[in-house]
């Protein structure tokens, strides 16, 4: 696939089919994304790749700890604590067209429900990705991460695979910390679902605009 179809067409997929994918595509995937550039050639990246059982083992504990009213404890603070436009409006934003793409109406606290615990189970991905890194790297290596995450987003596209970056994954660390034995010094980054996508689903029917670049750019000559 030429890299700018690649980037270009990547969107977050949230429905997959149950269609395998194999060590084999996985392996590949994170062999070419390893390649990612990282400062002084540290290369910070460590992932967990579960399926099977254990995927479905890791969201059903979250989604248990969600419900007995378990405060959701992340390595770090992924959104601010309040937001100011133009970030409030862009994410009303998002969470509108993915509402309206499944038709929940405003209030449905039930169907929200649903549809946001299924953030926990990798959206029923065949996959799911856990990106991990050493709590004792600064932010410069979190920056390394992001390089290669997207890499890893790319490179799948690759293989006739779609992906979604998952933040949820990252709310309850502890439980997936004790489920994979990760050790204590690893923070956890976010998760990916990653699969074949199912194209009829409602939820992969709409797709989120970007600025255009005069809005983010500054030229000085």
């Amino acid at each position: 696939m030429d890299i700018l179809q690649a980037i270009y067409e990547r969107k977050s997929t949230r429905a997959y089919l149950d269609t395998p994918v194999s060590r084999q595509q996985i392996h590949a995937i994170l062999d070419a994304a390893r390649w990612a550039p990282s400062g002084a050639n540290i290369q910070p990246w460590h992932v967990e790749v579960v399926t099977g059982i254990t995927k479905k083992v890791i969201g059903d504990q979250i989604i248990a700890a969600k419900e007995r009213g378990q405060e959701a404890n992340p390595d770090y603070a992924y959104y601010p604590e309040n937001w100011q436009e133009p970030y409030r409006s862009r994410r009303k934003q998002c969470g509108l067209a993915l509402y309206e793409a499944l038709n929940i109406q405003r209030g449905d606290i039930e169907k929200s429900k649903t549809v946001w615990c299924r953030n926990y189970r990798f959206f029923d991905a065949p996959v799911g990705l856990l990106f991990f890194i050493n709590k004792a790297l600064t932010p410069g290596s979190w920056l390394d991460m992001g390089m290669f995450i997207q890499n890893v987003m790319l490179v799948a596209r690759e293989s006739g695979l779609e992906s979604c970056p998952q933040a949820a994954m990252a709310e309850y660390p502890t439980i997936i910390r004790d489920k994979l034995n990760v050790d204590s010094n690893y923070l956890l980054l976010c998760g990916m679902a990653l699969g074949y996508p199912d194209r009829s689903h409602p939820i992969n029917s709409y797709r989120l605009d970007r600025i255009p670049v005069d809005d983010f750019t500054r030229w000085h000559d």
